[in-house]
């Protein structure tokens, strides 16, 4: 029998963690287990998590546990974030935007806001009281920032902000979101910026919560902006910097995509251990059938190879020291391998897998988006081929 690692579900022992992550962890296992997966199946069909889950899981330090305490975060290192993104994962909860919220919204503010911007919003953030999304993907600009068409025009003391976004995470009931769009459009890269938009500014409306074949229960929806406006004081650093924050940020980003990415893997191949074990078929036990042990035992090294380099990721993370390089490479290695190991996996099930009640079968359909979110694969192979070339 493969053995897994008591701490994370891991199949290789981890070092990375101290005392008080898996006291963090224990806290959260027991939080998502007992308030988050009994209702899962029903905010997949409701298509949306309440907001009460979300107060709840404020109220545990679930929620941008990296904010420092003096606007209401406990200052902890990103392994607090890590410990959060794999306890959810290996539940299989998808539901919930918070890695979106926490690791992808909350460290723009953060970095870039003023002190005003931080004092409104990332207290409420913490709580959450306030729910926030990344307004970057639009029809026509994805992967491209520099496409962006989104305008921001400075009118006064305020901006007006005319445009569209797509496929935006949290988007049906966010409060707050970070708008990436064109304060010059002749500039290029250089004439995007960054702009904390108010929810409740009139010219704001959502669009139609879109209908997606995996994570169902995580709301995502179009938003549209007809002369919004928010102040000058909104914006994050200076005008035209937008796209090197970005940058900066994506590195973050996509090592979170490849945590979750990795954490799916492990999942998935621990379900199917359990399975075959039990599982009857010619008189003996499916895990009994050397070409059943010969493809986990596979997928077991993979993984564990796949599990060094995660964790290889966010030892340098934590150093200050991922390039958005080997973010890259950490993302596409992740998620081209859990799209392999959950459809293997999955094979073994049979008909079962094929059913929605078995947490194979949503992992399966969810682990499709982890190559196309935060950058397309194809983009992340652009990266580390002009990186590779560039070198040589």
């Amino acid at each position: 029998m493969i053995a897994v690692a008591h701490d994370s579900g891991s199949f290789v022992d981890r070092d990375i963690f101290e005392p008080e992550h898996n006291a963090y962890r224990d806290s959260v296992r027991r939080f998502v287990e007992t308030e988050l997966q009994p209702h899962h199946a029903q905010w997949e069909k409701d298509g949306i998590v309440p907001r009460e889950a979300w107060l709840k899981a404020g109220e545990i330090g679930m929620l941008c546990p990296s904010v420092p305490e003096e606007y209401g975060g406990i200052g902890a290192d990103f392994l607090y974030s890590v410990v959060m993104i794999e306890e959810i994962t290996r539940a299989n909860v998808t539901g919930p935007g918070f890695m979106v919220h926490s690791e992808m919204v909350a460290p723009y503010i953060l970095a870039w806001g003023s002190e005003e911007t931080k004092q409104q919003w990332l207290p409420r953030m913490v709580t959450g009281e306030v729910i926030g999304a990344l307004g970057m993907t639009e029809p026509g600009a994805g992967s491209d920032a520099k496409e962006l068409r989104t305008r921001a025009e400075r009118v006064g003391d305020e901006y007006v902000i005319n445009g569209q976004k797509t496929y935006i995470s949290n988007g049906s009931q966010c409060d707050l979101i970070v708008l990436a769009c064109k304060t010059d459009p002749a500039a290029g890269a250089r004439g995007v910026s960054l702009i904390v938009v108010d929810a409740d500014q009139p010219g704001f409306e959502r669009g139609r919560k879109l209908e997606k074949i995996g994570l169902k229960a995580q709301d995502t929806a179009e938003l549209f902006f007809n002369d919004a406006r928010a102040p000058i004081s909104a914006r994050l650093g200076e005008e035209g910097t937008g796209f090197g924050m970005l940058m900066t940020k994506l590195a973050q980003e996509r090592l979170s995509i490849g945590i979750k990415g990795l954490s799916a893997c492990e999942a998935a191949l621990r379900w199917t251990v359990e399975y075959v074990q039990e599982r009857k078929l010619f008189g003996q036990t499916l895990g009994g059938m050397q070409n059943t042990q010969f493809v986990l035992a596979q997928l077991c090294a993979e993984v564990s190879q796949g599990r060094v380099m995660v964790d290889w990721g966010i030892r340098r993370f934590l150093a200050g020291k991922l390039s958005a390089v080997d973010a890259s490479k950490i993302k596409l290695l992740a998620t081209e391998l859990n799209g392999r190991v959950v459809d293997q996996c999955l094979q073994f099930f049979g008909g079962y897998g094929y059913m929605t009640e078995y947490p194979i079968a949503q992992a399966y359909v969810d682990a499709r988006i982890s190559r196309i979110a935060g950058g397309a694969n194809e983009v992340m192979r652009q990266i580390i081929a002009r990186d590779m070339f560039r070198k040589n």
